[in-house]
């Protein structure tokens, strides 16, 4: 835990961050660090998990102030029963009562809040790649995750068939143990989780052999994915109650499903428009001309207007991608390109020569001067 960054600097961000901050910041980083960006690199590859694990902290406005409050001992349920300190083996904090404790420390007979009591299960999250047109238009997509599940042998009860668990003789089933102290002519109290039980109340004698007591497995579900139309890569959507089962009736975990959009060959996104380059000569360009341009509903046909210059942008509405959660849909921004031809014929170079004789340095066809006029009507 020790070498753990802090996620507010993790995404460069403020503890003071809007949801839109840090959600600005976590995709252009996911974005930056993604692994289709870094093939091979395996410190852009930690980075981006990293990223990602201090998003779905921040992103979570329970987690977030879990973790205001409580550091990483709020948000990582491995902590408390790796780092003792008077919480081993919480499953997450969401059982956890400060008020109580302190109430109990100073004598004011606070509730109490008990360790086998209902906890949410994890979240899990997973990547899937998309191409340009997956994005743009959603899909179905088939994800398999490995996450906790109940014990189907014992129920989840943790126990030997025919056999339930025995209530805690030495905590009478409470999960914790409270003790007296004198300090200074006061009477403290203190609670700690039941040694016996381990805080849950119960005790089980003859454990199932399949969980070995833990009344928890893991398995590996296939799930199908409906993707939303609009989704930009590196955006994440949830999967409610897909994740790790609770603890104590605790409701299941998510699915947090990320993902990754393959490059286009021809299109480019921002935001809900699509962006294009059209090569055309400059013949058509010049004169005008009639062209088929990609869209990602197929080809449709634009008029090119005579005299078209190169980098001209044209748009064409309601072409591009939808916005995630409506029907309606971006544009699509298509710039003219103007290639120069190369490795003319004879035959064509003398005729652009010609041309060139009768345009200006502008460009423009030359126009005579007055002098000029004056002379050719004397000539004839």
């Amino acid at each position: 835990m020790a070498d753990k960054r802090d996620y507010y600097e993790v995404l460069g961000v403020e503890k003071n961050a809007s949801d839109g901050e840090i959600k600005k910041a976590y995709r252009k980083l996911a974005m930056k660090y993604h692994p289709d960006q870094n093939p091979g690199d395996k410190t852009a590859e930690e980075k981006f998990k990293e990223i990602n694990e201090a998003y779905e902290v921040l992103s979570d406005a329970d987690k977030k102030a879990r973790y205001d409050q409580f550091g990483f001992a709020g948000v990582d349920p491995n902590f408390a029963a790796g780092q003792g300190g008077g919480f081993g083996g919480f499953e997450g904090f969401e059982g956890f009562d400060l008020g109580s404790i302190f109430g109990d420390f100073f004598g004011g007979g606070g509730r109490s809040q008990r360790r086998g009591g209902p906890t949410r299960g994890q979240n899990l999250g997973v990547e899937i790649s998309l191409t340009f047109e997956e994005a743009a238009f959603g899909c179905e997509k088939e994800i398999t995750i490995g996450r906790v599940e109940p014990c189907s042998t014992c129920g989840g009860s943790g126990c030997k068939a025919g056999t339930k668990p025995e209530t805690c003789s030495k905590c009478g089933g409470r999960g914790t143990i409270r003790t007296q102290q004198n300090f200074m002519g006061m009477t403290m109290q203190s609670e700690s989780p039941c040694p016996a039980c381990g805080g849950k109340g119960k005790i089980i004698k003859e454990p199932c052999n399949v969980c070995k007591g833990k009344g928890k497995v893991r398995r590996n579900k296939t799930l199908k994915v409906q993707v939303p139309a609009g989704i930009d890569h590196g955006q994440s959507f949830r999967l409610r109650g897909e994740g790790n089962s609770g603890t104590g009736g605790g409701p299941s975990g998510d699915v947090i499903v990320t993902v990754s959009v393959k490059p286009h060959p021809l299109f480019q996104r921002d935001g809900a428009n699509v962006l294009c380059e059209m090569p055309i000569t400059f013949p058509q360009a010049a004169l005008g001309t009639e062209i088929e341009v990609p869209t990602l509903d197929g080809k449709v046909r634009y008029t090119i207007p005579e005299g078209t210059q190169t980098g001209t942008t044209f748009r064409l509405k309601g072409k591009g991608i939808p916005y995630v959660g409506y029907k309606n849909r971006g544009d699509q921004y298509v710039t003219v390109v103007v290639e120069t031809p190369t490795s003319l014929t004879r035959e064509q170079k003398e005729l652009l020569k010609k041309f060139a004789d009768t345009v200006g340095e502008d460009g423009q066809p030359k126009r005579k001067s007055f002098f000029e006029k004056l002379k050719s009507n004397f000539d004839s």
